[in-house]
């Protein structure tokens, strides 16, 4: 039978050399002031995240930093996508209270026959009323459905066709100069693309991105969080975790009514976080890869899925103590291992498998969420069955030392 256990000393080596690197990178990022380390993503630093694609040829990263640079921006990141889009991360822009809720005009009684006129003789829109969905370069709304109460239609200046299915109070026919037909439906404003800004900050940056690298096609994302916002997030994925830890040590050493177990389980979680963590640091200082919001959802994912495999590990230890009662407990772990090796690699390349074709082949919105939940899954498998198992054996072995070098010195000198 192969010997594991008498191997724990070479397993603990190699996730030595898996953590130790992990920790450094990790502890780099507080020194350096995120120079190297981890990459957080803007909801958690707070900023502002614009995803855009030029008409013509995309530029490159350094000539749009220099446009950025220019514009009081320095310290922004930009990263290329494959599918032509650029993303530039800048601090938090455009940062506005939202806008006041319009009071509506009073509308009068249609039986009026005529209503107060307006000192620019148009009537005023009402508060409902939405943009026109037609290309109008025209800055007036289109009115509500509300029937107009004047006995005549009023020229408006706007060339925007009405969005107003309702005909006039006084039954006047619409002006023949109108763009639109007046029944013409406004399409819903959710089905609308990402508008490229033209006013404050971001409207001047887009407008000189454009003068440089010609006009924006499309605009995929516009993102602003406030750094309120991204201390919350701080704060709640750190109090996530740790809750998440507290239950599982309560629960697992209630289960096996020995605290040995929970202890040892919570010991293997760490080993896969601090790798997961740390791995994340590495591929951040060396290609950029951020931690963003779903980083602290592949987290608690991997340490459900890494207490799972523990748990069947550990329970067959202890169906293994009540059936090899008598024998060294070593032994009855190395037993247990082999006999749930192939169950554990089993159910995890099922697992990794999936992850590594939504990893190749998935939308890139969700590649680092899927690497973190990839990389917590191969590390997790190997932490119930070499680590986990292993540091129960080291322990239950201290404590029989412990046990007989007490009762030695019991008896005493013969």
């Amino acid at each position: 039978m192969f010997d594991l256990i008498g191997k724990r000393n070479w397993f603990f080596l190699l996730s030595a050399l898996i953590v130790v690197p992990g920790l450094f990178f990790i502890l780099l990022t507080p020194l350096t002031n995120g120079a190297a380390g981890l990459k957080f993503s803007i909801d958690y630093t707070g900023g502002t995240e614009w995803q855009i694609r030029f008409a013509g040829p995309q530029p490159s990263v350094s000539a749009i930093q220099s446009v950025l640079v220019a514009q009081g921006l320095p310290g922004s990141q930009v990263e290329e996508a494959s599918d032509g889009f650029v993303t530039i991360r800048t601090k938090p822009i455009d940062l506005q209270a939202p806008a006041p809720i319009a009071t509506p005009v009073p509308v009068a009684s249609l039986g009026s026959s005529s209503a107060a006129p307006s000192a620019s003789g148009s009537v005023a829109p009402s508060a409902s009323a939405r943009p026109s969905s037609s290309a109008s370069t025209a800055p007036t709304t289109a009115p509500s459905a509300t029937p107009s109460a004047s006995g005549s239609v009023a020229p408006s200046s706007s060339a925007a066709a009405s969005a107003s299915a309702s005909p006039s109070a006084s039954g006047s026919p619409a002006p023949s100069g109108a763009a639109a037909a007046a029944t013409s439906p406004s399409p819903s404003a959710s089905a609308a693309p990402i508008p490229i800004p033209t006013q404050g900050k971001l409207g001047a940056l887009a407008t000189a991105l454009q003068a440089k690298f010609g006009k924006i096609a499309e605009v995929r994302e516009q993102t602003t969080v406030g750094p309120i916002v991204s201390s919350e997030l701080i704060q709640q994925a750190i109090l996530l975790v740790i809750l998440g830890s507290i239950g599982i040590l309560l629960w697992v050493s209630t289960r096996f009514a020995d605290v040995k177990f929970g202890v040892s389980a919570i010991i293997a979680l760490l080993h896969d976080v601090i790798v997961v963590v740390g791995t994340f640091a590495i591929l951040g200082t060396l290609f950029g890869v951020q931690v963003d919001s779903l980083f602290v959802t592949a987290m608690l994912t991997v340490i459900g899925f890494s207490v799972h495999d523990t748990i069947v590990v550990f329970d067959r230890i202890r169906e293994n103590r009540a059936r090899h009662a008598g024998e060294p407990f070593d032994a009855i772990v190395n037993h247990s291992i082999l006999q749930t090796l192939g169950r554990s690699i089993n159910t995890s390349m099922t697992v990794v498998i999936t992850l590594t074709a939504l990893l190749l082949i998935g939308a890139s919105s969700i590649r680092e969420f899927v690497l973190a939940l990839l990389i917590g899954i191969v590390s997790g498998t190997y932490s119930s069955i070499f680590n986990a198992s292993m540091i129960l054996v080291v322990w239950h072995l201290w404590e029989d030392r412990r046990r007989q070098q007490a009762l030695a010195q019991a008896r005493g000198p013969r």
